[in-house]
């Protein structure tokens, strides 16, 4: 059940960076339901605003993933950490590409890059939570 919900969850923040990619207007003025703040925000970090969801898809990817991998030898878990970074930048090429075919606007590179950083910030966070949590469970087992 844990798996199915991740995989919606990834499955709505992966739309969501399309959406907001492919927007003509890239200043995001456009979307009136945004709070004002969110808006102030997005066009003083332009790149920086592509990271944010990028930390949530990583996050979502990792834990999409450890769960099948916990008994993976150190070695698979390091190749998984490489898979998952290609599987973000495939998306944030997309995001990037689809921007000039869908609305000629000029994809940047740097998005492509705070996307990758964002989802390894992800990725390393989701595993940080993970052994924190084990560390806790192993402080509080009895001897």
């Amino acid at each position: 059940m844990f798996h199915k919900i991740v995989r919606l969850a990834l499955i709505l923040v992966i739309g969501i960076v399309f959406y907001f990619s492919w927007l003509p207007d890239p200043s995001l003025h456009s979307e009136s339901y945004l709070p004002r703040w969110i808006l102030n925000w997005s066009s003083q970090n332009y790149n920086l605003r592509t990271a944010v969801p990028f930390v949530v898809v990583g996050f979502l990817l990792e834990a999409y993933t450890s769960g099948r991998n916990s008994n993976e030898p150190h070695e698979n878990r390091n190749l998984n950490f490489m898979q998952l970074i290609v599987i973000t930048a495939i998306i944030a090429c997309t995001a990037e590409g689809g921007q000039f075919f869908i609305n000629r606007r000029s994809p940047d590179f740097m998005d492509v890059f705070y996307g990758i950083a964002g989802s390894i910030l992800g990725i390393l966070s989701y595993r940080l939570l993970k052994k924190n949590k084990k560390c806790e469970t192993d402080i509080n087992s009895p001897l």
